[in-house]
């Protein structure tokens, strides 16, 4: 007769992409209108920093949608996005402190803390569930 109330746990799973999806859309937007930052923590093997800059941002602003509209791609597509951009976020704590990265990033305990965060927001992309459309 009484349905329970969710456990904390499926409302955090429940909240989880879409957090990550408005996420991808502000940091996708960032791309674009100031890309430099972006630019000075791409690896420098990479030849033509802008086109990755560039590149990663619409790739964040597909997967940001797809999350937000529940696609059922967008999930393992957000956290292959977040995989192939965590080289960026390496070599921004490598950089760390040497004065090349822009304000905040340059601190050393900024910089490394980028790099385990994209554990848990692989996670928030995995619990992306499809729309009821696509069931």
């Amino acid at each position: 007769m009484f349905r329970s109330a969710p456990a904390p746990s499926s409302k955090i799973r429940a909240a989880a992409p879409l957090a990550l999806g408005g996420l991808f859309l502000g940091s996708g937007l960032l791309h674009f209108l100031t890309p430099k930052p972006f630019e000075a923590i791409m690896p420098r093997a990479l030849p033509a920093p802008r086109a990755w800059v560039y590149g990663s941002g619409a790739a964040e602003l597909v997967c940001g949608a797809g999350l937000l509209t529940g696609r059922r791609w967008a999930g393992p597509a957000s956290a292959a996005l977040l995989l192939a951009v965590w080289p960026a976020n390496v070599q921004m704590a490598l950089d760390s402190g040497s004065g090349r990265l822009p304000s905040a990033a340059d601190h050393p305990v900024v910089a490394w803390g980028r790099v385990p965060l994209q554990i848990p927001l692989i996670w928030a992309a995995l619990q992306a569930r499809p729309s009821r459309d696509e069931r």
